[in-house]
């Protein structure tokens, strides 16, 4: 079940009171588990909120804009930084939204990824709109993805193959 953007941004109202690890070294010092978040800036609400969410479940979430050697304006030096952030986390995320799969960098992103990364380590957030409609183009659905989960009285978020909705692996249990 894709998550819903309005879950998102309900999250990203707790970014206050969720302590991120100021600096990607720092979070991989303390081994956890690192993630490059792709996503429109268009979004920063649902990128904030899955930062929120992931947090809560052991994980801290690179995202571009929160780093301070980011130069202000993109250029041929933001395009070498973010390869380097995402060779050197442990998981790239595609957070798929209207904006993100029509950006010019979201696609050029996960390409890059694709070929440097193990598919295993490259994930799609689904999501959907309040308008039920889900974002994503069929070349998203080769990978796995993060989706609400449901297991007995347990909820929560949680890890599934591509193309699958049952055995996933809850998100605060991966490794």
């Amino acid at each position: 079940m894709p998550i819903e953007t309005r879950t998102l941004r309900s999250a990203s109202t707790r970014s206050g009171r969720v302590v991120v690890a100021k600096s990607l070294n720092e979070a991989q010092s303390q081994n956890k588990q690192t993630a490059f978040l792709c996503h429109s800036h268009q979004d920063r609400d649902l990128a904030q909120g899955l930062q929120v969410i992931l947090k809560e479940n052991g994980w801290d979430l690179y995202i571009d804009w929160q780093d301070n050697e980011m130069p202000e304006s993109p250029n041929k030096e933001t395009a070498n930084k973010i390869k380097s952030r995402i060779i050197s986390t442990n998981w790239f995320i595609f957070l798929a939204t209207e904006r993100s799969v029509q950006s010019r960098w979201c696609p050029w992103e996960i390409g890059y990824a694709d070929s440097e990364k193990p598919h295993s380590r490259i994930l799609i957030i689904p999501t959907k709109n309040d308008n039920n409609q889900w974002f994503g183009n069929e070349y998203l659905q080769l990978y796995k993805k993060i989706d609400k989960g449901f297991e007995g009285q347990r909820s929560g978020y949680a890890m599934y193959k591509a193309g699958a909705n049952t055995d996933g692996i809850w998100v605060d249990q991966i490794r």
